[in-house]
Formats: structure tokens, sequence, C-alpha cells
């Protein structure tokens, strides 16, 4: 009969929303709670459960289109419902019985307001308070010149990874690895890194310069899988570190208008503090 597969899909679409409109609620609520530490635990298993969301309207989809090519019904008429669809179902009535997979990717919530206030330095800012790390610029990575800064350049190892930067950025990536450390040592040890000094124009200027020129921004992913850029999605691993970095007065490149959450770069609020300190 096509009566119970309908009767099902029509729960499941009904429900289907009203759960996302929770995880919604949930992630608002979220954004103005403590420390990335506390945080951690809820936005794994929101993201997991936004992830169940989004296989269980697709498969509503596939369902109704099953439904639609049924015959009228009687006692040869075909079942809808396939041993993969009875898996598929149990899995969604699970929670937490998977391994948790730090690399896949996930939507990113609410992205454009992802640093709640924490504004970019950017070039001219960055020029403007600390000089230009080096005057002749192409596209390619060059030494840093400026003897101020090069005065304050070292390269370490950082918890996990090991980066050239200036030594308040260094200091503050310190405290950040540390925290996650301690709040989710499965993540720290999985934590990657695509660069963080390069002095260099941004590509396609003719001498804009980025944080990364200056030692104060670094690149991140979760077992050297690179994110795909612009795509409005990331690595679950880098959504949970975000708050972490936000605590330290880091911002996220997630919340660009063209989206690099692999990117974490000094704020203007934590420079000026730095630079108001004579840590720079």
């Amino acid at each position: 009969m096509r009566v119970l597969p309908a009767v099902i899909i029509a729960i499941g679409l009904v429900l289907a929303p009203a759960v996302w409109f929770g995880l919604s609620w949930l992630l608002s609520e979220e954004d103005y709670q403590g420390s990335g530490g506390v945080d951690s635990t809820a936005r794994i298993e929101i993201e997991m459960l936004r992830q169940q969301v989004e296989d269980l309207q697709a498969r509503m989809t596939d369902l109704q289109n099953e439904v639609a090519s049924l015959p009228a019904g009687g006692a040869g008429a075909a079942s809808p419902f396939t041993d993969d669809a009875a898996g598929e179902a149990a899995i969604w009535n699970q929670t937490g019985g998977a391994d948790l997979d730090y690399a896949q990717v996930v939507l990113i919530a609410d992205r454009l307001n992802v640093n709640r206030g924490l504004r970019v330095t950017g070039g001219r800012y960055l020029t403007e308070k600390l000089g230009r790390p080096r005057e002749d610029l192409n596209d390619t990575c060059q030494p840093m010149t400026n003897p101020d800064l090069k005065e304050k350049l070292v390269t370490e190892q950082v918890g996990p990874i090991r980066v050239s930067m200036l030594r308040p950025a260094i200091e503050s990536l310190k405290v950040v690895f540390e925290n996650i450390r301690q709040a989710d040592p499965d993540l720290y040890a999985r934590i990657n890194t695509a660069g963080a000094l390069c002095v260099r124009r941004i590509r396609g200027t003719t001498n804009s310069l980025s944080t990364h020129s200056y030692g104060l921004a670094v690149d991140l992913n979760i077992d050297g899988k690179l994110d795909n850029f612009t795509d409005g999605k990331t690595q679950l691993g880098l959504t949970i570190m975000a708050d972490f970095f936000y605590d330290q007065g880091w911002v996220w490149g997630a919340g660009f208008r063209r989206e690099d959450s692999m990117h974490f770069e000094i704020s203007r609020r934590q420079l000026d503090e730095w630079i108001a300190n004579g840590l720079l």
C-alpha cells in the first residue's frame, strides 16, 4: 500500500524543518556562551545533528520519488523500503555511535557573523602601524627585511605545528593550542598547517599586503587535508578550533566574504593591545 510510506514522508517533512529550527536556535544561543572549551562538545553534537538533518531531507526526496513510481496498490505492490533505507534509519536514531571525523566537511552556521565584532587588520592598517615587512614585493614568498619586525620574528614548534611568526602571535598561538589540547586532545593531535609567514603581495594586486606578510596569520587544517576555498563549508575540527581562537582575539577567515576557513589572523583589537603594551 502507498499510504504507509506517504505518511512516513509527511512526518519526516514536517519534522525536518522543526529540527533545523531547533539547531539554528541552539547555534544562536551558543554564540553567547563562555569559552571555546565549554562549547566544544556541544558544537560537535550540533554539527553531527545538522548533517543528519541534511541526510534525512535528501532521503525523504528519494522516498517521494520511489513512492511516486509505485503501482497503485494490492498484494503485489512493491515496498519502497530497502535494506539500505532501514540501515540509514537505524543510523539516524543513534547518538554518538560513530567515531568522530574532525576532517568531515560541514556547513558554517551564520558564516558572516562568526567573528562576533572582531575586525580584520588589513594591509593598509598594518603598514600604518608597523611599516612594511619589505619594500620590494612580488608573487612569491620572500624574507622579511624590516629590521624592527625581523627582530621579533621567530620560528618555533608551537603545539602540533612549526611556524614562523612575530613573537606576540607565537605566544598567543601557544595559549590557543594548549587550551585545545586540554579540552580535546584527539582534535589537537590532528591539527596540521598550510603555512604562516609569507612576505608577498596579494595575488592579483600590484602592492597589497596580507596579514601573512607580517607573520600574524596562520593557515590550519585537519590531517593535512586542505579545505575547499569559498564554498561556505569547512572541516568540523576547524569550527571547533574557531572558538578557541576567538577567545584569544583571532579572526577566522570563514567570516570573510570570500570564505577562507583555514585562515586565522590577529584582529585589529589584539594588534592594538600588543602595540599599546610595547610588544610590537
